[in-house]
């Protein structure tokens, strides 16, 4: 028998893997079908892939309590996907996901500024760290920053912002609700910028597509799961496989060989993300599961 923080590291490994491959489909969906088509198909089909969860789990335990904040979530998750999806078509899969890393950092910052928490010198430090590692990985020195660059960048700080509406929206609402509804609204927001470059997609683009829905609903259940069992603190650091996993994939499927840069960048921000994960636990006098964990990417 599995101990409990067993099955937790497992089904944590389990979707890490599943959203890597999920990005492998985007990337593939991409080569046939506008990347804000994709976008919109991720949502669509995922709201298809959730109505068996929503007709079980019925209409009142995903009612809206704080429709304001819903609708900011809606409009900055938006962004956040747009640009992040866009992001894997123009730079290597293992620079974007370096450059992942960052929200975190930028959740801290936020955190500070508009939810009035208090960070001490230890964590400033850390933050300090965090934004020398971007530095590294994206080299504004020495190479003019890249199209593909500053979208990973611009997902990274629209998913932090999304990320504390999220946990202002944990006070009011669900987690059904939070989950569901996000993609309920990004399927007409994302749909508008689709329009334009509308085309059906092919036989093989629709088996893309399908895979990026159930398969990034396989991995949300499976992240949210893990970190049900055991305590953020341990399974944070396991979210560094996930480089050398799409380093891997990057350079099996689309023989992408990611720079020095991007290893040492990109474990300089997961450090110190894990030494502010870390601190957070210890400030908040806990170390229980579900508490402070950070909502799946994409």
């Amino acid at each position: 028998m599995q101990s409990p923080q067993t099955k937790a590291i497992i089904l944590n490994i389990s979707s890490i893997v599943l959203f890597s491959i999920m990005v492998i489909f985007i990337r593939k969906a991409s080569e046939s079908l506008h990347i804000l088509e994709v976008v919109f198909f991720r949502n669509l089909l995922a709201l298809i892939v959730m109505l068996p969860i929503i007709k079980s789990i019925g209409l009142a335990a995903i009612k809206m309590n704080n429709t304001r904040l819903f609708f900011m979530r809606g409009f900055v998750g938006a962004i956040g996907m747009i640009a992040g999806f866009t992001c894997l078509t123009l730079i290597p899969l293992a620079q974007a996901t370096a450059i992942s890393f960052s929200q975190p950092l930028f959740i801290t910052i936020g955190a500070t500024i508009f939810l009035g928490e208090i960070i001490k010198a230890r964590r400033i430090a850390a933050i300090i760290v965090g934004i020398i590692g971007m530095l590294i990985i994206v080299q504004p020195g020495f190479n003019s920053l890249s199209l593909g660059i500053i979208l990973a960048i611009i997902s990274a700080l629209a998913l932090s912002v999304n990320a504390l509406i999220v946990k202002k929206l944990t006070l009011t609402d669900t987690p059904h609700a939070i989950i569901i509804w996000m993609v309920v609204m990004l399927i007409p927001i994302t749909l508008i910028p689709a329009i334009p470059v509308w085309e059906w997609p092919s036989l093989e683009a629709w088996l893309y597509l399908w895979g990026i829905a159930i398969l990034g609903t396989l991995a949300h259940f499976s992240w949210t799961k893990s970190y049900a069992m055991a305590d953020i603190t341990s399974l944070e650091p396991i979210g560094f496989i996930k480089l050398p996993i799409m380093a891997l994939l990057g350079w099996m499927i689309f023989s992408e060989i990611p720079g020095t840069w991007t290893w040492v960048g990109g474990l300089i921000i997961f450090m110190s993300t894990i030494y502010i994960s870390q601190r957070e636990a210890k400030a908040s006098g806990s170390h229980k599961p579900n508490k402070g964990a950070q909502e799946p990417k994409l």
